[in-house]
This record gives structure tokens, sequence and C-alpha cells, in this order.
């Protein structure tokens, strides 16, 4: 998730021109990200400020959020109050994150033929248009699977797109210097949105009636739409790819895959994701339910995700700091690990008074790994880029959502839910081993040195451009 060079870009805000970029949407427990920025933060007095177009990202991040966090608490509520089976639950998580598979790298080479604020509104708006068509479905008949498995496939497919193009354009509104608060702050405001309110507030409205679960997450969407409305300017790279899109995609997984730091990080965030929502996929039925082994109801339930969220706002705003004293491949591995130990708590010791604390745990590690991740792969990547490779990335972090959501419901239908488990929390210490043999402070640092190198020669490539006025630049 870096950077290092001041490379002159159009800016589309009154902010200072990014350097490296950073931002997450929809955090999700167990997700991989590292960020080992060779050069310190300046002093805190020093720093630009983030800039208006931040602030209206930050607020339509929020909003946007609130919208996932009651799909994703509230959609395997309503499973549940349909069918019992394992299976047929986690297909509700595995439809959620699917188009990652199936849609990322076409995002990213849209995100870099595009104006990404433009991308981002067209996303949120097809959102809410898709969920006004399930309150409709809803509310002239019973709910069904069917009904909830497109409202929120439609809602993933619009995500990918949307979540791409926001980590891409990040780099375009905020000062370099800024991004590891700036990711920080976002994060912490998709947690509270997607934690605190609209874990919930789910609970809640799967009460009240399936209807009210749609209609709420699409008013979000739309809301979030007409902030985005209010960023200036344009979020588009200024050199647009004039080759076929095939082309383009298989430029950004060859950038990836050529990319060991990267390469690596994304493989072991396949491993994690695939065994931790193997494990969240199906930990309603161990959590809900009076036949279940904690026996919370669903309004509990969403207030146990809201104390996951309170975690997670922790992490975030204090993972800074922690990587500026323990150096962030060391903080990676430290919280990645952490968080696969206190998976295992509400299984061996099922009660709330374990429970609890072991949410605010792991909401903490996993915020702060996203944090770090981000922040590192967008300094790390060139603009032009940054959308493909992005979605090359997540496609493979994300998609182990997914698969991991089905193989976690056939494990449980088969063998039980403490199979489930263990098995899952087996799978993420294997992708930690990974990453703390792959991810070095010095292979960061090397890293950043090469990213630091190749933008000092573009910018001052940039400058005999401008002295010699018959001369064209074609940067790679």
């Amino acid at each position: 998730m870096a950077r290092l060079s001041v490379p002159r870009r159009r800016n589309a805000s009154s902010a200072p021109p990014a350097e490296g970029a950073a931002a997450s949407t929809s955090p999700v427990p167990g997700t991989v990200a590292v960020d080992d920025s060779a050069v310190a933060p300046a002093p805190a007095e020093s720093r630009p400020p983030l800039g208006r177009g931040f602030l209206h990202l930050w607020a339509a991040s929020g909003i946007s959020n609130l919208g996932d966090g009651i799909l994703l608490i509230g959609g395997p509520l309503l499973a549940v109050t349909v069918t019992r089976s394992p299976f047929l639950v986690s297909l509700v998580t595995a439809a959620i994150w699917l188009p990652w598979l199936l849609f990322a790298l076409h995002a990213g080479a849209v995100a870099d033929r595009y104006d990404r604020r433009r991308i981002m509104m067209v996303a949120s708006w097809s959102r809410a248009t898709g969920l006004l068509l399930a309150v409709v479905f809803t509310a002239i008949g019973e709910l069904n699977l069917p009904v909830l498995y497109a409202a929120v496939l439609l809602v993933g497919i619009a995500e990918v797109f949307s979540d791409t193009s926001a980590q891409s354009m990040l780099p375009m509104i905020v000062p370099k210097s800024r991004l590891g608060d700036a990711n920080g702050r976002l994060i912490a405001a998709q947690t509270v949105a997607n934690n605190f309110l609209g874990a919930p507030l789910a609970g809640v409205l799967v009460g009240v009636a399936a209807a009210s679960v749609f209609g709420a997450a699409g008013l979000c969407y739309a809301l979030a739409g007409l902030l985005l409305l209010r960023i200036r300017g344009r979020h588009r790279v200024e050199s647009v790819s004039t080759q076929t899109m095939r082309a383009d995609i298989g430029a950004g997984l060859r950038y990836l895959w050529a990319h060991s730091l990267l390469r690596n990080l994304a493989t072991s965030a396949g491993l994690i994701n695939f065994g931790s929502n193997a494990y969240m996929a199906v930990f309603v039925l161990w959590v809900v339910g009076d036949e279940s082994e904690i026996g919370l109801t669903p309004a509990g339930y969403g207030i146990v995700a809201s104390v996951l969220g309170l975690g997670a706002v922790l992490g975030s705003l204090v993972v800074e700091r922690v990587t500026r004293k323990f150096g962030a491949s060391q903080t990676l591995i430290g919280a990645l690990l952490l968080m696969s130990c206190l998976l295992l708590a509400p299984v061996v010791a099922p009660s709330v008074a374990v429970l609890v604390p072991a949410a605010v745990g792991i909401g903490a590690c996993g915020a702060a790994t996203n944090v770090i991740v981000v922040s590192m792969r967008q300094r790390l990547v060139p603009e032009e880029l940054l959308g493909r490779v992005n979605a090359s990335y997540r496609m493979i972090g994300m998609g182990g959502i997914p698969a991991g959501a089905v193989g976690g419901g056939v494990l449980g239908s088969a063998a039980g839910l403490p199979v489930v488990f263990f098995s899952a929390v087996g799978l993420c210490v294997v992708a930690v081993g990974l990453v703390a043999y792959r991810v070095s402070p010095r292979a960061l640092a090397a890293a950043e040195l090469r990213a630091a190198q190749r933008e000092t020669a573009r910018a001052e490539a940039r400058e005999r451009n401008v002295t010699q006025p018959g001369h064209e630049s074609h940067d790679a």
C-alpha cells in the first residue's frame, strides 16, 4: 500500500497533490494488509491538511458503509428466518463477495480509464435502485431466498467498482504524508457506520420487516452518491491507456505478479480471507437462536458486531503510532497472529463474557492490518496502474471470501460447526507464517526505495517535457 516522490499531478481538489494512497471500504475481519513506510511521517504541525475533497469522500464512505453494515448483518439474519441450513445461510455471504472474483479485474481497468468519482456515483445509485426493486418484490410477497441472494449480489457487483475506484482516487486528493492518517480515519468512519450503527440497526430492522432492511440500505447508497457530487474536479489519470480492456487487465496482473512483496501479500490475503470467512459464514448459527451455543437474539448479535466495530475503530486510530514504534512488518504479523488466536476464544469457551472481548481484539487487529496494507500498496504502485493492481490484488484477497463462505457452509453441514472453526483458524495461522517468512523489514524498505527512485525519474522526465515542448514522454 506506497509512493515516495512528489510527482506533479492534475489535482482535482483543494488538497495538495497526493504521492501515495489508501482507502478501504467495508472492512472484513481477516483481510490482509501491509504497509512498511520507510520514511517516517512528518511532524504533525508541518503536515498539510487533508482537504475538503477528503472530507466529502470520508462522509460518503461513512454513509455508504452504513448501508453495507445493514446488509452484511441483516442479510444472514434474514436468511436465518427462512432456513437453518448452514449451506443456504452461507450463500448470502458468498453472494456479497462473489463479484470480487467475477468483476474485480474489469473494475480496475475501468478505474484507470474513466473518472473515478463518477464511477463511484454510478455504483452508489445503482445499488440504491437495485434495493428499491428488492423492497417492491418483498412488499408484494413473502421474503424468499432468491430475492435475498439477488439483492446482495447486485449490491456486491456495484461495490466492486465503487471500492476499486475509491482506493485509486484517494492519492489524487490526499497528500502522501497524510495517507496513513487518511486511511485510518476512513476505516474508523467506515467501521463506526458498519458496526456501531449498521449492525445494531440491522438487528432492529429484521424484527420490523424484511423490506425495511433493503429500504434503509438503499437510502444510504443514494445519499452517498449525492455526497460524492460535492467533490470538485476531474479524478482521471493523465495517461489513459489506448490498449484493449483485455490488454490493460493483463498489465495489472503482470505488475502484481512480478512484484514479489505484493504477490505474497495477496496470496496470504486470499488464504486468510478464505479461513476467516468460512468461520464467519456459519458463526451466526453458533451464537444466535435457542439451539445455538450462546443463545443470542438477532438484536444481540447486532450489538456484538458493534463491539467488533469498537475494536476496529481503536485499531485504525492507533496503528500508525504502533507501526512507527515497532515497524510495519512486525505490527502486521503480530496483529494477524493475535486475530487468529482470538477467533478460537468463543469456540473453546462459548459465552458472552468471552465473545465480547474477543470481538474487540479481532476488530482492532483486522482494522490495523487493513490500514497498513492499503497505504503501502497505493504508494508502491504507479498511479496509472493503481486501479488495475488494486483490483487484481483484491480479486485474489477478496476472492477467498465467497469461496470460504461456501466452503464453511459445506463443511459445517457435513462435519459440524467446530470442525469449521478449527480448520479456519489453522489456515489463518499458515497464512501468517507466509507473511512472516516473506514480508521482512528489509524487503519492505527495498520496495519503498524502488518506488521512490521510479517516481523521481518520472518527475524529472516531466520537468524535461515542460522545458522541451517538442519532446513526449512515454513512461510505463
